[in-house]
C-alpha cells in the first residue's frame, strides 16, 4: 500500500540524490529492477555497478544518474526505514512508485502533486487518513497541503 505524506515532513530525506550518492550499494545497481528503472526513466543501460551508458552523456558513473531514478532506487532497496521526498522524482517515476508499493507498505513524502496517471490506484494520504483511488480524489486532498 502506498502511503503519502503531503507537504513538509521534517523527518523525510529532503534531497534523496545526495543521500543516494553516499549510501548506495553496488548490488543495487546491477539488480534487474534497477536496470529496468534506469532504462525507462533515464533511457540508459547499466553496463556494470560503476558504469552506465547514456545516449545523451555517453559513459557515466552511477552518481550521474537523474535524481528521480536515484530516489526510486533508494525507495526500492534502502532498508534504513527512512522516508524519501519523492518530489525529487518527475512524473515519469510515478508508475514505478505505484509498482514498488504493490507488495509492501511504502511511505513517501510529496511536496507537489505527482501525476499518477489516468488509471485507478490506491494510496493512503497520511495527513488525513483518507484513501484515494484516482487522480481526482488525490488532487482534491493534495491541493490543501502542497
Amino acid at each position: 500500500m502506498l502511503n503519502i505524506y503531503l507537504g513538509n515532513m521534517e523527518e523525510a530525506v529532503y534531497h534523496p540524490p545526495v543521500y543516494f550518492d553516499n549510501r548506495y550499494e553496488d548490488e543495487w545497481i546491477t539488480d534487474e529492477l534497477t536496470k529496468a528503472m534506469i532504462k525507462d526513466v533515464d533511457n540508459s543501460e547499466v553496463i556494470s555497478a560503476h558504469l552506465i551508458d547514456s545516449p545523451i552523456l555517453g559513459p557515466i558513473s552511477v552518481k550521474q544518474l537523474s535524481g528521480g531514478v536515484k530516489t526510486l532506487i533508494l525507495i526500492a532497496f534502502d532498508k534504513s526505514g527512512k522516508v524519501f521526498n519523492a518530489s525529487a522524482c518527475g512524473d515519469n517515476c510515478a508508475k514505478w512508485i505505484l509498482q514498488l508499493a504493490e507488495d509492501r507498505e511504502l511511505t513517501i513524502n510529496l511536496r507537489h502533486i505527482m501525476d499518477f496517471g489516468e488509471g485507478a490506484f490506491t494510496a493512503k494520504i497520511l495527513n488525513t487518513g483518507s484513501v484515494v483511488h484516482n487522480m481526482q480524489e488525490f488532487v482534491e486532498i493534495a491541493g490543501d497541503y502542497v
